[in-house]
């Protein structure tokens, strides 16, 4: 007879089926089009095991928009970690970022039904402690070598930055031509470098 699963275990899994059936139904057809019922049938769990788990299908939500900015987190920082050169990283986190932001998931989650779902303040404070963390490393680092001149607030800086790469990401979701809007963002970015 196997070994019974611990607590802890039977709890991952089942907030792991969980998120894993929400995510593929909120990329494929929104938040707002997905019952918790389809979520449940899809994770093969009860409806009281969601309960049991999240408050709601809000909360749920948040969990899977979490695990999703996790993983771009996890994915852009390894382009930093491999690059010294502050510009190179910038342009390499620049391109991967976009090709991150064209994955179903993330276009539909992450970018769309997010700010909606959550509210602009809950979805800022989600991205700053992803995304925008890793943008406002980029600037210190870039004021610290001289590259670009000491703004009054890098977190402010911060902000406009990722705000310009998120708008990138929807003009080229949206049917904009990949290369003319990428370039025309690294323009932006690089005005900031001290000439």
């Amino acid at each position: 007879m196997p070994p019974r699963r611990s607590q802890e275990e039977r709890t991952r899994s089942t907030r792991s089926a969980l998120t894993t059936a929400a995510r593929g139904l909120f990329t494929e057809r929104g938040y707002a089009a997905v019952s918790t019922d389809e979520i449940v049938r899809a994770a093969g769990v009860t409806r009281g095991a969601l309960y049991h788990h999240y408050t709601d299908k809000q909360a749920l939500f948040r969990d899977v928009f979490e695990q999703i900015e996790g993983e771009i987190n996890d994915e852009i920082a390894t382009v930093f970690a491999d690059e010294t050169d502050h510009l190179a990283a910038m342009a390499a986190g620049v391109d991967r970022f976009l090709d991150i932001c064209q994955r179903p998931d993330v276009l539909h989650i992450g970018l769309t039904d997010a700010p909606a779902v959550l509210g602009w303040a809950t979805w800022r404070e989600i991205e700053a402690r992803h995304g925008l963390g890793i943008i406002t490393d980029l600037l210190t680092g870039a004021v610290a070598a001289g590259l670009i001149p000491a703004p009054a607030s890098v977190p402010a800086l911060s902000q406009l930055v990722l705000s310009a790469v998120i708008e990138s990401a929807l003009m080229i979701a949206n049917g904009a031509p990949r290369a003319a809007v990428q370039q025309a963002l690294m323009s932006l970015l690089l005005g900031l470098v001290t000439k």
